[in-house]
């Protein structure tokens, strides 16, 4: 396992482009870090940033009838929520299908729907096993046209879409189980990008207990406490 690497930069609805000024490696977004700061960040056009409005719109909405995100993320919605989830596009830049495992709220499947919405081919797959939480995502796909599908189901019963290149997770299980969920999909030729927290090292030691696999640490561009493992040719012990 390997922390070295060249740091990628974010890419926008349909091309890629570089980092603004400011917000990069050399300067990690603060409290202050909002809507302007996540359009500039990613290279996002207007267009998909009246869908990312639209979407916390409605999750603003429906989390006061259950419990999408705690209350108090709302506020950092852009850095915390939007930022974390879209700088997955930056490791895989050329990957049009992705699935996001337990997606919940949508994080970081909706916004990476939001994101590749004009790029031909792009689809995301949310799998999601509670129902009531399905039909957010259901709502928020339909009323923003995003190419993505729903799928009300747990992960590891759902047979891997066609054509997958990513399977990703945020806030869904400790890296052992969300390796259980992950493995048809990675057995399938997908890479794993999995969001995770300042516990990681001891996810990844606990995981090569039951598992072998390659894996690379990216530090989290939202929160230097964070990082997202890549994954690829996973096998069990």
């Amino acid at each position: 396992m390997s922390d070295d690497y060249e740091r990628p930069k974010m890419m926008s609805q349909a091309e890629p482009a570089a980092l603004s000024p400011g917000v990069g490696e050399e300067s990690v977004p603060g409290d202050d870090f909002g809507r302007d700061a996540f359009a500039q960040a990613v290279g996002a056009s207007h267009e998909a940033m009246a869908d990312m409005q639209a979407y916390l719109d409605l999750l603003t909405t429906w989390n006061t009838r259950m419990n999408l995100v705690g209350p108090s993320a709302l506020a950092s919605f852009w850095r915390r929520h939007a930022y974390d989830s879209a700088q997955l596009l930056a490791l895989a830049p050329q990957a049009r299908i992705w699935a996001d495992l337990g997606s919940g709220a949508g994080l970081p499947g909706l916004v990476l729907a939001i994101l590749m919405k004009d790029k031909p081919g792009a689809q995301v797959h949310l799998v999601e096993s509670m129902a009531k939480r399905t039909r957010f995502l259901a709502e928020v796909v339909s009323s923003l046209n995003l190419p993505a599908t729903v799928h009300t189901s747990r992960a590891e019963s759902l047979a891997p879409p066609k054509g997958l290149e990513v399977v990703t997770a945020r806030a869904c299980a400790p890296l052992p189980k969300l390796l259980d969920f992950a493995f048809p999909y990675v057995r399938s030729g997908a890479t794993a990008l999995f969001l995770k927290g300042k516990d990681v090292e001891q996810e990844l030691t606990d995981a090569r207990q039951g598992w072998t696999f390659q894996s690379v640490l990216h530090t989290s561009l939202s929160d230097p406490s964070g990082r997202v493992i890549q994954i690829q040719k996973v096998a069990r012990v």
